[in-house]
């Protein structure tokens, strides 16, 4: 009863202590507007916080905190922040407020079950009015991280501050990127550790060798147009005027699962592949410092580690993944490798989940990882 006391007033002093909203602080919370429907025993809240551009500007951005729906816990409850894949790049493409958000985060259920806090970030620019820096590292991070602190604020969450992050694709690239922001931003969040499932890791190599040139083609244009109105990078260097609108008009579609692209899209993402024959976007003036600052490098990610790639993917070259991991182990990194079968890359986390949750469950429990190094 004195530890359930103790959380309830630090979160009022939280909130009778916070900047006003003037001061648009970086992790404060705007609103928790609660979900009506949810899954059974979990109750959720559509979140608006404030978070921090890569240039040091106060954004707004848009998420969902999940939590049990039972009394309060005994201690703070520890923290699953989920970062999706790609679902587009403009503010229509959020997910939160997407009837299908929770039969798409993987394991949702099982971690609600095993009392966990899931904080799912949509990311700037996605459900918020500005433009979605795409594949952006240190923005995407401290969205991510300042997500957990507006979780933190809404008392029936009963959020503590361990937590890990599990991200997928675009997530993976995410969660890599929050383990290496993770001391410097948020040194009040503790990281216990970090799983990428099919993340880009390497922008270059993974732009030019992923093995299905039409999904490479549709990922280039969102880069494209994202970093050309978000850093103002030369789009005439990649494109011609006529591809140039191509790119445009494919980056205002939203990926879904759950149906086929039409063919005006396939015939876009073709005339953007034939544009982008010969090039490579890591070498041309404009695009290239971009595209290494926003690649994470194996030396800046802590441990412990989990990874997931299927062996056949086809977005997200499984080689460019594997050297990742190896940089990994060479650096000391504790490191679980899984290769699965097939190349299913969108389902990768769901693929791994049974694997990923005994992952996550060690890690809160505080055993010791061991990983895999030596083995791949």
């Amino acid at each position: 009863m004195v530890t359930r006391l103790l959380y309830a007033f630090s979160v009022l002093l939280a909130f009778l202590f916070a900047p006003s909203a003037t001061a648009q602080s970086a992790g404060e919370l705007i609103s928790a507007d609660p979900v009506v429907e949810t899954p059974g025993g979990a109750q959720a809240w559509r979140i608006r916080y404030w978070t921090t551009s890569e240039e040091g500007q106060r954004i707004e951005a848009t998420g969902m905190v999940v939590a049990p729906r039972e009394a309060a816990p005994r201690q703070p409850r520890k923290i699953v922040a989920w970062t999706h894949g790609t679902s587009g790049v403009v503010e229509e493409c959020d997910l939160s407020d997407k009837p299908g958000f929770f039969d798409f985060t993987p394991g949702l259920s099982e971690m609600i079950s095993a009392g966990y806090v899931v904080v799912a970030p949509d990311y700037p620019g996605l459900g918020s009015p500005v433009q979605h820096a795409y594949l952006v590292g240190r923005e995407t991070a401290r969205s991510v991280l300042d997500a957990i602190r507006a979780a933190r604020a809404i008392a029936g969450a009963y959020a503590g501050t361990e937590f890990v992050v599990w991200g997928e694709s675009q997530g993976g690239h995410a969660a890599l990127w929050t383990a290496r922001e993770a001391k410097s931003y948020a040194r009040e969040l503790n990281l216990v550790g970090t799983l990428a499932a099919a993340p880009p890791t390497d922008l270059g190599k993974n732009l030019s060798q992923a093995s299905d040139a039409n999904a490479r083609a549709f990922l280039t244009a969102f880069v494209a147009y994202s970093w050309s109105k978000r850093f103002d990078a030369p789009l005439d260097k990649l494109f011609g005027p006529l591809n140039r609108g191509v790119a445009n008009a494919l980056a205002q579609k939203c990926i879904s699962l759950e149906s086929d692209p039409k063919l005006g899209t396939l015939l876009g993402i073709l005339s953007i592949r034939n544009a982008l024959a010969g090039k490579d976007i890591a070498r041309i003036d404009g695009w290239s410092s971009l595209i290494r600052r926003n690649s994470i490098k194996p030396g800046d990610v802590p441990g412990p580690v989990y990874i997931a790639q299927s062996v056949e993917d086809s977005l997200v070259a499984p080689q460019v993944t594997l050297e990742f991991a190896r940089g990994l182990c060479r650096r000391g990194r504790s490191v679980q490798y899984d290769s699965l079968p097939g190349g299913d890359h969108p389902r990768t986390a769901l693929n791994s989940t049974v694997q990923s949750l005994a992952w996550i469950a060690d890690r809160f429990a505080g055993r010791r990882a061991t990983g895999n190094c030596g083995q791949f």
